[in-house]
């Protein structure tokens, strides 16, 4: 069985190479390609060395097109308009398109959606088996308990730029769907006064080096139940992203979850 050909988006960065470094365990995977914007410093660098890892012989390009033409699947984690620019692409040639982007607009998720008439793609805030774990458990807790008020406090490193993060807001969508609520209506990032009945609150934190670190607090008269999950290492996502990959090809056209990865929808 030949081995499944992937290009990563945005190689250069910290996601990329941790990308790059956890490619390199799986012996049924090949780099085939290796993305960055253009003007990027680091084009035509070598992604393995970039990577901290021996020569790969596979330089950083800023050419999308020749990359995801001979690839199986390209894995993305970048900002919203290479997102969806990768997603026509990849509809296009057909191949499988995993999106770890957040900060999504509702007309990039349109395009997206559009995309997914002809690719393969795999789209979640967190690619990780805990965080998708621990959206299950949100969502049947919040159903649970629909008097329960429910906050959710996330933290991350100094440089993220989008808040709610990807993960919290993921976290908010299953605690809505157990109440069979839209998230839009009931959530409240801005706080002062008095709490709304019914909102899903949000807290975001910013500093140090905090790979991402959530808690979803479901408060009640007299107690609370706290579900959490701590990220310690970007492999955690990078793993997660390439079992995607290898869930993806062969399937349908579509837009899926790592729900569906994980065979956790329910």
């Amino acid at each position: 069985m030949s081995a499944l050909r992937i290009v990563i988006a945005g190689a250069g960065g910290r996601m990329g190479r941790a990308l790059v470094q956890t490619l390199r365990e799986s012996k049924d995977i090949e780099l085939a390609g290796a993305l960055e914007a253009k003007g990027h410093p680091d084009l035509g660098q070598d992604a393995g060395l970039l990577a901290g890892l021996p020569l790969a012989h596979v330089a950083l390009t800023d050419d999308p097109l020749r990359l995801l033409a001979n690839a199986d699947a390209v894995i993305d984690f970048t900002v919203s308009k290479v997102s969806v620019e990768l997603a026509a692409l990849a509809a296009q040639a057909r191949i499988v398109h995993i999106i770890g982007t957040t900060g999504l607009s509702d007309g990039d998720e349109a395009k997206i959606r559009a995309a997914s008439r002809h690719a393969v793609i795999v789209k979640s805030g967190n690619m990780s088996l805990g965080v998708n774990l621990l959206a299950s458990l949100v969502r049947r807790a919040a159903h649970a308990l629909p008097e329960f008020d429910i906050e959710i406090v996330e933290m991350h490193h100094r440089h993220k730029m989008d808040a709610p993060s990807g993960t919290a807001l993921l976290l908010g969508r299953a605690a809505a769907a157990g109440r069979e609520v839209v998230l839009t209506d009931t959530m409240a990032t801005a706080r002062g006064g008095l709490r709304g009945n019914g909102a899903i609150g949000f807290a975001s934190l910013r500093g140090g080096t905090v790979v991402g670190e959530h808690e979803v607090v479901l408060a009640g008269p007299g107690e609370r139940i706290v579900l959490g999950h701590i990220a310690e290492d970007r492999a955690i996502f990078a793993r997660g992203a390439i079992a995607a990959a290898r869930w993806g090809h062969g399937q349908k056209p579509g837009l899926y979850s790592m729900a569906d990865v994980l065979g956790l929808g329910d």
